[in-house]
């Protein structure tokens, strides 16, 4: 069975909807790989028949044990590039994801192999995520929270952010709201907003941005 581009894309994204906490469905998949809903149907068709997915009464797709070793391996190699960008090459965090997005399905065997003995494995991306399933429900047993969750006047260290949206990373950069930074909730306003203190200054985030920020609380 050859295993294109394609194929690893969908099988990637179905895990990381998953680990989002959604159920994944056609429609949720024409929104992850930004495809229109004929292709989706027909790449399901041949995941299916693959034996790559299952596809349960009311459309919802999981992945077959095949279908996750496949979904797996992009992922950790996706993961691995992405600290190679970050930790070896400088690169910024915001920019490694969409990198990681191109570099991934070229990387052999041999030089993930390389990567791993040079990065090690069990460390988060430069967005803070960890490799694999990792959902809204295990980032909550760890005692995580959304930032949009936090109160006024509490102060929480930013642990991770959603990699997927390049305008959303920059939005945060440009804030000094990133992995590791250490954020004060000055004020919970009225229009859902948020007023946070961040390295000395006052900067409002809308209710959308902060739920896509983990944070746990501050040690200092």
């Amino acid at each position: 069975m050859k295993i294109t581009i394609s194929k690893e894309n969908y099988l990637k994204a179905i895990a990381e909807a998953e680990s989002q906490g959604e159920s994944v469905k056609a429609a949720t998949l024409a929104r992850w790989v930004n495809v229109s809903a004929p292709a989706v149907t027909m790449a399901i068709k041949r995941l299916k028949r693959d034996g790559l997915i299952r596809v349960g009464e009311e459309g919802h797709i999981t992945l077959t044990s095949a279908g996750r070793e496949i979904a797996n391996r992009i992922l950790n190699r996706h993961h691995l590039i992405e600290r190679m960008l970050a930790e070896i090459f400088g690169m910024e965090w915001y920019k490694v994801h969409d990198e990681a997005e191109q570099l991934e399905h070229a990387v052999s065997g041999d030089f993930e192999r390389r990567l791993i003995e040079k990065l090690g494995t069990g460390e988060a991306c430069p967005h803070g995520n960890l490799v694999g399933m990792d959902t809204p429900e295990n980032r909550r047993q760890r005692g995580l929270k959304t930032l949009d969750e936090s109160l006024s006047g509490q102060t929480v260290a930013v642990v991770s952010v959603y990699e997927r949206d390049r305008l959303l990373m920059e939005y945060l950069e440009g804030l000094g709201v990133r992995p590791g930074a250490t954020v004060s909730v000055e004020a919970r306003n009225y229009d859902d907003t948020l007023t946070l203190r961040v390295d000395g200054k006052s900067v409002p985030l809308g209710q959308t941005a902060a739920q896509k920020v983990w944070v746990k609380a501050s040690s200092n």
